[in-house]
């Protein structure tokens, strides 16, 4: 679901997508890189493991090392190698593995052809997007405008985002997709109709649009339909779909410019009408629907204002599935919570759990990929 992540002094956050902390930082260094391991449902080989079988612990992805950045859509993920080339495995039902061919489901990852320099990788739903040089590359589906080529034909091969050559992260939610420019500014394309572009309009664009109101942004990042932007100061600023009261700002009502939701803020990634944002104590905070305990605050009450997750300290990454969150710690550790229909807790069980618990043998972890509908995906050194 994706979003690009980023963290005050780093990164944005995990699921969202430029990888930056204060949300997103830049793709990590290759001192910092690992190798993904993955847990939950594998419908469309999105655990690239090589098969379709569901695993409820996590596991390797299969023969992929050096990996430095990782998001994951509904049911693909990609991953930026320390060598600057892009790897895809999951459903690529509509191109959204770049892989130039026909093939519904990629079980192994499977390099981008033609992508190399890269410095970030972002995951929507059905499409991605990869940055080069601040040039944004973009693949998959396009019936919204998703992609911002100005066309709405699916590309099953990376084609290049016009107009955009000095972008330095990346976010993507459902069906539109969102750059950070070096001036702080965010500039986004594809589905608007529930304010998601966040220019005061529900008009679709194909192209892309500026973000109102925002500047010195440092990082930014997407749910399903909603989005997020912090700036260097640790302010917090939402918009978009907001039905669940996942923007944050104490209503139930869409949100079509930016508004502020809280501040002192390193990080922030967001589910499908969920959110989570990590403070500069290594604390979570979270809001939006709680059906499936997707808060992790001990209840199923929804929240349009930030509660804190249970009994979660010393947090360092973020990550955002459908309906459940994951935590890396400072020990190297990862905690879950939300819905575990599928095993997407990795815990060795199906029970959802609305407190955090322990990801079942993940040692060593630095980042949380996110997830997609059921599944998570762990960076570990």
């Amino acid at each position: 679901m994706p979003s690009r992540r980023s963290v005050l002094g780093g990164t944005l956050g995990a699921l969202a997508t430029a990888t930056t902390t204060v949300g997103l930082a830049p793709a990590a260094s290759a001192a910092t890189a690992g190798t993904p391991v993955t847990c939950g449902t594998n419908n469309f080989g999105e655990l690239g493991d090589g098969t379709r079988i569901a695993h409820y612990t996590a596991a390797p992805v299969l023969g992929l090392t050096t990996v430095t950045d990782l998001h994951g859509g509904r049911g693909h993920v990609n991953a930026l190698r320390s060598d600057g080339t892009v790897w895809c495995w999951g459903s690529n039902v509509e191109g959204q593995c770049g892989s130039g061919t026909a093939t519904r489901r990629i079980l192994a990852p499977q390099q981008v052809p033609g992508l190399t320099g890269v410095s970030a990788v972002e995951t929507g739903h059905y499409h991605s997007l990869a940055l080069k040089g601040g040039v944004v590359w973009v693949w998959g589906h396009n019936d919204v405008g998703q992609l911002g080529d100005g066309t709405l034909v699916q590309r099953r091969i990376p084609v290049q985002v016009p107009g955009i050559t000095d972008a330095i992260a990346l976010a993507a939610g459902r069906s539109m997709s969102f750059v950070l420019r070096p001036n702080g500014t965010v500039w986004g394309w594809g589905l608007n109709a529930s304010g998601q572009i966040g220019d005061g309009t529900t008009a679709q664009r194909l192209v892309p649009t500026q973000v109102s109101g925002l500047s010195n942004i440092v990082a930014i990042a997407c749910g399903r339909d909603h989005s997020f932007a912090l700036d260097a100061t640790g302010r917090l600023f939402g918009w978009g779909d907001n039905l669940g009261g996942q923007v944050g700002n104490g209503t139930k009502v869409n949100v079509l410019v930016p508004v502020l939701i809280t501040t002192g803020i390193a990080e922030v990634q967001a589910g499908a009408d969920h959110s989570y944002a990590r403070k500069s104590d290594g604390t979570v905070l979270a809001w939006g629907r709680n059906a499936r305990s997707q808060l992790g605050d001990g209840t199923t009450t929804l929240r349009t204002r930030p509660v804190p997750v249970q009994n979660l300290t010393g947090v360092v990454s973020l990550g955002a599935g459908r309906d459940h969150g994951v935590a890396v710690l400072a020990d190297g550790t990862a905690r879950s919570w939300g819905y575990n229909v599928s095993g997407q807790l990795g815990d060795g069980t199906l029970l959802s759990r609305n407190r955090p618990v322990q990801v079942s043998g993940v040692t060593g972890a630095t980042k949380a990929g996110g997830g997609g509908s059921a599944y998570s995906v762990i960076l570990r050194s």
